[in-house]
């Protein structure tokens, strides 16, 4: 007789609700209209990429900055609506974020 059988000896009104899912991910992000900034600047002689422009909610912004240091191995911050990225990644960013349906357009260099 397993721990199941002995609840059920206990309480035999209660019926075992199913395990909730874990949110997977974020789904509904907003896409507008006017495209994102990519910019490069260098920063106390460091490189750094710089996205600015998303006129939507700033927790689409935050789950978007993580998504991308996550898929680019490398450190940034979200900051004054903006996401900074340590290093020049500014191809690759423009492509993950064209993958996902956004419109970016590269400032600078």
């Amino acid at each position: 007789m397993d721990l199941q059988d002995q609840l059920k000896i206990f309480f035999p009104k209660h019926k075992p609700s199913e395990p909730e899912k874990p949110n997977e991910g974020y789904k509904g992000i907003w896409m507008q209209e006017a495209p994102i900034i990519c910019k490069y600047e260098k920063r106390k002689g460091k490189p750094i990429t710089i996205l600015e422009g998303y006129t939507g909610a700033i927790e689409d912004f935050k789950a978007l900055t993580k998504e991308l240091k996550k898929k680019l191995s490398v450190g940034g911050s979200f900051k004054d609506g903006k996401i900074i990225i340590q290093g020049d990644f500014r191809d690759k960013i423009m492509q993950i974020l064209k993958e996902k349906g956004f419109s970016v357009k590269r400032v600078g260099g």
